[in-house]
Parts: structure tokens; sequence; C-alpha cells
């Protein structure tokens, strides 16, 4: 394991908690009829898009799907920016028109989320070819789910980046279900990193709930994709607490099964780790205190925020017409 500082582990825990904190307080809020638009949510994910995105630069682009607030946090974008847009808000990181599956933030490098599945893939190699036909040392990464590995686009998009060497990092966060199909009913294969081979680059399997060990993973990608040395396909393996999204019970899993998954909670088990390490008690529950006011604040700003101007509706949807 590579020596990370301990400013910068406990920066990771802030973002892990505030991920978890925020959807939590979002689901007791929809459980009360209160939350405006739809929820796809990420309790259980959170050591992914904590421990990639901590490998990244400023400028370095991510490309989420249709459950993107966890990524979104992990990359730096206001709470107050994505609970606005969550409640259709003027003041939301896309003026209100894009909802919980579009949320986007340039200035921190997390582009507009795609809620089609597996389609932000070739997307995301797109950009990383632009990266190098430009000379730039930045880097693309793409998450994606299980499902998404048994599309179209998987292989188009990774194959395409593979012959080009194109500065990209594809994060397979495989949280065991395709919306309620579990993934040994979809996938011949045990690991769907196996599949890198066929396109001659790096598989790599890695403990999703575990931001250590998906932190490491992601710096040696980021690593030969920023030295040139092409793209590496990281598998996760992970779990999602709530169902598909916000309607969907989750039915079609057992108590047994998510308490196990739930006693690796990547959060608890971080936790544990910074405590070992001599980390003070007192200073992770404070990071808990601070994470539990600034959700509740961007929500309540949310609420507070005035509504789009009717006006709006008719901007964005052409180019402006040159003069």
């Amino acid at each position: 394991m590579i020596s990370i500082t301990k400013d910068k582990q406990l920066e990771m825990y802030r973002l892990m908690v505030t991920i978890r904190r925020f959807e939590d307080y979002l689901y007791q809020l929809f459980l009360q009829g209160l939350v405006p638009s739809t929820l796809h949510q990420y309790q259980g994910q959170e050591a992914v898009a904590v421990g990639v995105c901590s490998a990244l630069h400023i400028d370095d682009l991510i490309f989420s799907t249709h459950r993107p607030v966890g990524h979104g946090i992990a990359k730096g974008m206001s709470l107050k920016s994505i609970a606005a847009e969550l409640w259709g808000k003027a003041a939301g990181c896309v003026g209100g028109k894009g909802g919980q599956m579009h949320l986007t933030d340039l200035s921190v490098g997390m582009m507009p989320s795609n809620a089609i599945v597996g389609a932000n893939i070739p997307i995301a190699t797109g950009a990383a070819l632009g990266f190098k036909l430009r000379g730039d040392e930045r880097v693309a990464v793409s998450f994606f789910g299980d499902g998404a590995a048994n599309i179209g686009a998987f292989h188009e998009g990774i194959n395409l980046a593979a012959v080009k060497d194109a500065p990209v990092v594809f994060v397979c966060e495989n949280n065991q279900y395709a919306a309620s199909t579990h993934v040994s009913l979809a996938t011949k294969i045990e690991n769907i990193a196996d599949r890198a081979a066929g396109y001659g680059i790096p598989g790599v399997i890695v403990d999703g709930m575990d931001v250590l060990a998906v932190h490491t993973a992601a710096l040696e990608a980021v690593r030969l994709a920023r030295n040139g040395d092409g793209p590496t396909l990281i598998e996760a393996k992970t779990y999602r607490y709530k169902g598909h999204s916000r309607g969907d019970p989750g039915n079609y899993r057992t108590d047994s099964e998510l308490a196990q998954w739930r006693s690796r909670d990547p959060i608890s088990r971080f936790r544990q780790h910074l405590s070992d390490v001599g980390i003070e008690p007192e200073l992770l529950e404070s990071i808990q205190k601070q994470a539990d006011y600034l959700v509740k604040e961007s929500v309540q700003f949310a609420i507070d925020a005035p509504e789009p101007d009717v006006h709006e509706i008719y901007t964005h949807v052409y180019a402006e017409k040159a003069e």
C-alpha cells in the first residue's frame, strides 16, 4: 500500500461521510414526500468515487452515470448546487433543468452525467483523445456499472482507447446488480476486469469497499494514462445499499446478503483504520458533525432558492445565433 498523508486521508474520510450523509438525508426527505425529483442513490459505493477522484487533478475529467451524486461530491462539486438541482431551482448546477441524473460542474472537471447505461464510455475516450492530440497531460475517467459491461459502447469505447493509447481510466463499479438483475445472470465470466485482456490493456480487480485499495489502483492507472501508456480497466467490487431507484424496495436481495455487505461498510472500515493509525475520535466525530450541518444547510438552501424564470425554458435548446 502506498503512503498517504494524514491530511489526505482525513479529506477522503470527509468526502465519504459527506456523500453518505447527503444521500441518507435525501432518502429521509423522500420518504416524507419532500424530494421533488427522482433518486438513484450511492450509499455503499463511496469508497469508489472518493478513491478514484482523490487520485485526479482538478482539470482531469470524470464522466458519471445515473448515480452521480457521489462522483460529483468526490470531484469537488458544491452541495448547494447539487441540492438546488434536485429541487429544480435556478441555483442548481444546470439551472434546474437536469435534475439528479444530469449533474455537471466543468470548473471541477465534472462532465454532464449521463443516464443512458454505458453511454459515457466512448465519450470519455473521445475526451481523452482530445487531450492526447493537444498534448495536454490530463486524464479522463469513465464510471459505469456492471450492466454497462454488456453493451456495445463498452467494447467500442475501450477498444478505441486501447488502440490509440488514450489517457483514460475505465472504472466499473460492480455493485452486483444491473437494476434487479444479478451480475451472475448476465455475465458468464467471474470478473469483468478479465475482459481487459481482449483489448491488450491492464485489468485490475479491487475491493470497492476499501477506499485505500481503490485509491492505490487508481493512482497507478492514472499514472499510466498520464505517461502515455494508455487505458486501464478497473473493476471495483462494491454494493449499493438502496434499491436501483427511489421506488425500488430491493426485494430481489436477501436480508443476509445485505447484512454481509453492510458488515464491510467502507466508511466504518476506513474510520477503524484511521483510529488504528492514531487519529483522534474527537476529530472524526467533528468531521461527521460538520458534514451533517453542511448537508442540511444545502438542502434548506435548495428549498428556499427561487424557481427558474419561465423564459429560461427556451435557453440552452439551440446554440445562440452569432451576430
